[in-house]
């Protein structure tokens, strides 16, 4: 497994690669021997058609690459939808093969919640057993809408896939946001705080493109929702940007592909950022069978990107891992120890007034959250978060 930090201005130590430029664009279709690295055709040229040469883009071709037989763009049998509504969702989860049938699950856990719970229990606490509603945020919100220009980026034809067009997408994903969440206007007094807001949208468009040049790519999926009940009983479920996927000699290889609002991490840091790429892949090879070949963490912020080739072993930990955690997950829960982690992030959490660590006093258990009764989170997995 190797994990390495890239962009144009890399960190010291960092190779320098320009992600346009990164494999050559294969020829129509051609195989990739054993030997080569199928990030050729994970970054594969899209023909004069406007079809990816050699890409598996079972979300973007009307006629699926020839395999298995595939159900809303993914292999029949596998848990995973693109982004849809709570209906579609609670459908898949319903009648998906997600684990043994009958089988009790215990709990379930998305990456951005891991993460709470290793920065702080007490604000996986309030946002899981208690529920607190937290006011929305410029940064999660541009976040958010940003995703969803990424998303609709690829509905263009692949020569329509330009920075203008890309700002051109975002008149219509913030009118989307509002109709759906009015008040997120109120976090803005006036035109000119607006504006700089969607000014600086626009530049983290334009760090995407700096990494990437997607007129080459042919997304599998995108914004593609994944879910798997391990034997333990937890299931585990969140939220793949996008996923790309070719056809090789040696079977499909998969490339999972996060963006990040924020900046990049520290190097002390990278791994915290990079289980959320291992969680990713985990559920991908208990749904799929396939172990991703590459995971991609772009950080639009400062225009660097990570990159990490798992192997079993390396997911095989990452699952020991997760336990582990839902462990002392489950632990809290029991004796309703979910004790507050002073930290850095401190400053953006909006439950201080109700944090031991600030003098605050947190409120009453919910009753519903008693030892014993399954500690199952079941609202939508972030698509990102203020960092990303």
């Amino acid at each position: 497994m190797t994990s390495t930090a890239t962009g144009p201005t890399p960190r010291a130590g960092a190779q320098a690669v320009s992600p346009a430029a990164e494999a050559p664009a294969p020829s129509g279709g051609a195989a990739v021997d054993g030997a080569a690295d199928a990030g050729a055709l994970l970054d594969g040229a899209v023909d004069g058609s406007g079809a990816a040469a050699g890409v598996g883009a079972v979300a973007e071709a009307p006629t699926p690459a020839a395999g298995p037989a595939t159900t809303g763009g993914v292999p029949a049998g596998a848990v995973g939808t693109p982004r849809a509504g709570a209906a579609a969702r609670a459908g898949t989860r319903a009648g998906g093969a997600v684990g043994v049938p009958g089988q009790r699950v215990l709990g379930s856990l998305s990456p951005s919640r891991a993460a709470d719970f290793v920065s702080c229990p007490l604000k996986y606490r309030f946002r899981v057993v208690d529920r607190l509603p937290e006011p929305p945020s410029p940064a999660a919100t541009r976040g958010t809408m940003v995703h969803a220009v990424l998303e609709r980026l690829f509905d263009l034809p692949p020569a329509g896939r330009t920075p203008r067009a890309a700002e051109e997408l975002l008149p219509a994903a913030w009118a989307d946001l509002l109709a759906r969440e009015p008040e997120l206007a109120g976090m803005f007094d006036g035109a000119n705080p607006l504006a700089e807001w969607l000014a600086s949208a626009r530049e983290l468009l334009a760090g995407y493109f700096a990494l990437e040049d997607p007129r080459r790519l042919a997304p599998a999926a995108r914004e593609l929702y994944v879910e798997h009940v391990l034997d333990s009983g937890l299931r585990l479920r969140g939220y793949v940007d996008r996923l790309d996927e070719a056809a090789t000699p040696d079977g499909p290889a998969l490339r999972v592909v996060d963006y990040k609002t924020g900046r990049s991490p520290g190097p002390a840091f990278e791994g915290t950022a990079l289980f959320q790429m291992r969680f990713y892949a985990l559920l991908l090879w208990r749904t799929r069978g396939v172990v991703p070949r590459e995971l991609r963490l772009y950080y639009l912020g400062d225009r660097t990107w990570l990159r990490v080739t798992p192997d079993e072993s390396d997911l095989l930990a990452t699952e020991r891992r997760v336990l582990a955690l839902w462990a002392a997950i489950d632990r809290a829960h029991r004796t309703g120890d979910w004790r507050a982690t002073p930290s850095k992030l401190c400053g953006w959490c909006d439950h201080q007034s109700r944090c031991p660590a600030f003098g605050g006093t947190p409120p009453p258990l919910p009753q519903a959250a008693q030892a014993g009764v399954p500690l199952v989170d079941d609202a939508d997995p972030a698509v990102c978060d203020a960092a990303g």
